[in-house]
């Protein structure tokens, strides 16, 4: 039988020392967010190092580590994501190795190194994304698709073409990659002002997924349509009486009402 999952703490004392211990060293994954911000990227870093079979001593990683306590708490892992990059850009056993990596901070942090390839194309970049797009955790999920959000945001249409075929992967997260990396608005990111303006052009992705079985999938496509309903009601309010009007089952219903909250919010609504 597979163990049983650790239940995280609720609060950062309440973390086993030697839970906060093996996250530090890099021997497992986090839970939850607790352990996540309670987790030490001055400590990890150093220890990512060793793992990579890298000098904890470079000086990039000596530079890092001085410069990680004046940053905010995100900005520490971009911070050692940049060290690491800075290392093993053109690494490519370095890389697969962060990559596989049974913390998912330091698979995070392999991600984040997909944003910092400015010399590759947007299709290359995707591709790197990919196994990461993948990943059983949540949290390497969410930076799969922050990493590459920029890269979107500057190449919109081809962004879009190139998402097609992931909209009809087996995988859930695949599709719901394809969904959150073009939201109009999203969170904790760039805007997409071509979609929050015209969202049109995002319905190739959309109209697949617009009765997909998974309810992480449909929660992304509701939150797309939700951002577009913020600058362009009329489209949302489109969508939604067209995608009722050809399926009533419950995936397209949670969708369209989930996609239509801020309307409602503002008595916007369908009719």
């Amino acid at each position: 039988m597979p163990p049983t999952p650790r239940k995280g703490a609720r609060r950062v004392a309440e973390i086993p020392p030697e839970t906060l211990a093996a996250i530090n060293r890099g021997d497992i994954d986090t839970v939850n967010l607790v352990e996540y911000v309670a987790a030490d990227p001055a400590r990890l870093l150093p220890a990512a190092a060793v793992r990579i079979d890298l000098d904890p001593a470079h000086p990039e990683i000596l530079a890092a580590v001085a410069r990680l306590p004046t940053l905010k708490p995100m900005q520490r892992h971009w911070a050692a994501a940049g060290a690491l990059y800075r290392i093993i850009a053109d690494d490519t056993r370095r890389r697969q190795a962060l990559a596989t990596q049974p913390s998912d901070i330091l698979r995070q942090w392999a991600a984040m190194c997909c944003g910092l390839d400015a010399e590759k194309t947007l299709e290359e970049r995707l591709a790197d994304a990919r196994p990461f797009a993948a990943d059983l955790h949540f949290g390497v999920r969410e930076i799969a698709w922050l990493a590459v959000r920029n890269a979107v945001v500057a190449e919109t249409a081809l962004a879009l073409e190139l998402l097609q075929p992931w909209v009809s992967e087996a995988d859930a997260n695949l599709r719901r990659f394809a969904s959150e990396l073009t939201r109009p608005r999203g969170v904790w990111c760039a805007h997409i002002e071509s979609l929050k303006q015209d969202p049109a052009p995002g319905i190739a992705l959309l109209q697949p997924l617009r009765d997909d079985p998974s309810r992480y999938v449909q929660d992304s496509v509701a939150n797309w349509l939700n951002d577009a309903a913020k600058t362009r009601p009329d489209w949302t309010k489109a969508v939604c009486r067209m995608w009722l009007k050809e399926n009533t089952g419950k995936a397209t219903t949670y969708i369209c009402r989930r996609g239509q909250r801020h309307l409602l919010k503002t008595s916007e609504t369908t009719d």
